[in-house]
């Protein structure tokens, strides 16, 4: 027997909570619950974070966790509960199955069956983010090596145990050469290590007008926080309904499961809401529990109610649908199914799977660092790129120089435009003039240097080679 934690969330969470549980139980999951509080409650209790530090232990304990949908309250700097608890949990990884449910759930793919591979931790998502002039804010997009190679090999693996065909990874690294370059750079490294699973590179904008097209040319996709988030959305939308997915929240130790849409608090009580999405995600942990035979039957079982036409009102249509059932009637029904497989829809067995294979992360050997020059960020109010140089010009080391100044990453000195538009946070480019490395004690005197000629410095990176290679971007249009 595994014990597990749940939360019921707000709005319709507590309903749809309830539908899952008992439709799990009667297909003889081996589980029994510890319950805890997290969402508005909490919040308005004055915990910003949503979550008590009780209710931290009893998932750590658990390892797993099954959460409905929750309401964060606008305002007030409430942080969201999922993103802090994949970041807590080390929950590397976001699952989310897109499947056509055609033609009992309506859409224009009837042949979609995407998995999307999100993930989790990093990226923008890292929430750092700074007013750096009166102009500008700053939002750091962070992503590390180690991230890349769990969740890409995570994807793989995936493929591998779920005899998935094709791998395709999704970034933007035409423009972000050095964040998404990495993403893409690791995609490549791992992939060669699965010559059995067809891979694929696309560039985000294209690739997701080409899934939003044509889907059924896709199978595994693996990406960045961000754009899995995005994508994972409009993925299930085109397959169906967003009320219809479930995603699971995968790390080294703990993992989460859950629905993907929110606690549509309008519809709170009414025994109106669809449970599929939470059903999903409760499917999706009996698989990752090791119950498939459970996870088999439910699956199965849902499938043959919608394709009997039993439907929720959010997918209910007439011509399709033959009975507009509530949570209640509707988790009765996918009961009753136990132990069925659908006829027109593609029927599962887990059982087929095995446990995937993934090894914690090892370090490399330390490159070579050197450092090269420095990045001074400056607010400064004026216009005219010129006036800075000269102001700029007067400040340097025997071996450190102005190199270039960028406006919102556009080259404007040397050589700028006058037709480019600039705000009033300005980077300054020094770099040592024979490419040798410099010292910190240089950077020092340039800041020292700043202070003395009253230049306001905001923000400084140091620029560094890395086993030789350039470890930071040229201004654009240089």
């Amino acid at each position: 027997m595994q014990r597990i934690t749940i939360a019921k969330g707000d709005g319709i969470g507590p309903e749809i909570m309830d539908a899952t549980l008992e439709i799990i139980k009667a297909a003889g999951a081996q589980l029994e619950y510890d319950e805890i509080e997290v969402g508005e409650k909490v919040y308005l209790s004055g915990n910003t974070s949503g979550i008590a530090k009780e209710s931290w232990d009893t998932i750590i304990k658990n390892k797993v966790f099954l959460k409905a949908p929750i309401t964060t309250p606008q305002g007030g700097g409430y942080k969201s509960l999922n993103v802090t608890t994949r970041k807590f949990l080390g929950l590397y990884s976001n699952v989310r199955p897109c499947v056509s449910l055609y033609p009992f759930v309506e859409t224009k793919h009837p042949k979609m069956d995407i998995v999307i591979v999100r993930e989790n931790e990093e990226d923008l998502y890292a929430g750092i983010e700074h007013q750096q002039t009166d102009e500008v804010v700053q939002c750091l997009k962070i992503i590390s090596r180690p991230g890349c190679e769990k969740i890409i090999r995570y994807a793989f693996e995936y493929a591998k145990v779920y005899g998935r065909k094709k791998v395709t990874c999704f970034t933007k690294d035409n423009i972000m050469k050095q964040s998404d370059g990495l993403f893409h750079q690791v995609f490549d490294e791992i992939a060669a290590e699965y010559p059995e699973i067809e891979n694929e590179h696309w560039i985000i904008d294209i690739g997701a007008a080409k899934m939003a097209d044509t889907p059924e040319v896709f199978d595994v996709i693996v990406t960045l926080n961000l754009y899995g988030d995005v994508l994972s959305d409009i993925a299930a939308q085109i397959a169906g309904s967003v009320g219809l997915a479930g995603s699971s929240n995968i790390g080294e130790e703990c993992s989460m499961f859950e629905a993907i849409h929110g606690s549509a608090p309008r519809r709170a009580g009414q025994n109106m809401a669809n449970p599929s999405g939470l059903l999903q995600g409760a499917v999706l942990m009996l698989n990752h529990l090791g119950q498939t035979e459970v996870a088999t039957k439910v699956q199965n079982a849902w499938l043959k109610t919608l394709e009997d036409g039993i439907h929720t009102y959010d997918i209910f249509k007439e011509g399709v649908s033959t009975q507009k059932v509530g949570t209640k009637e509707f988790a009765q029904a996918v009961i009753a199914n136990l132990g069925q497989s659908p006829k027109q829809l593609n029927a599962v067995d887990y059982q087929k799977g095995q446990v995937l294979n993934l090894p914690k992360y090892k370090k490399r050997p330390q490159a070579k660092k050197e450092l090269i020059g420095h990045d001074i960020f400056v607010h400064w109010n004026g216009t005219n790129a010129d006036e800075l140089a000269a102001k700029m010009n007067k400040i340097g080391t025997s071996n450190l120089k102005l190199n270039m100044i960028t406006n919102r990453g556009i080259k404007v000195w040397p050589e700028g435009f006058s037709q480019t538009f600039c705000t009033d946070h300005w980077r300054c480019r020094f770099k040592s003039e024979d490419g040798k490395a410099i010292s910190k004690d240089e950077i020092i005197s340039l800041l020292q240097q700043c202070i003395e000629n009253e230049i306001d410095t905001i923000k400084t990176e140091n620029l560094y080679m890395f086993d030789g290679k350039m470890a930071f971007s040229l201004g654009q249009g240089q």
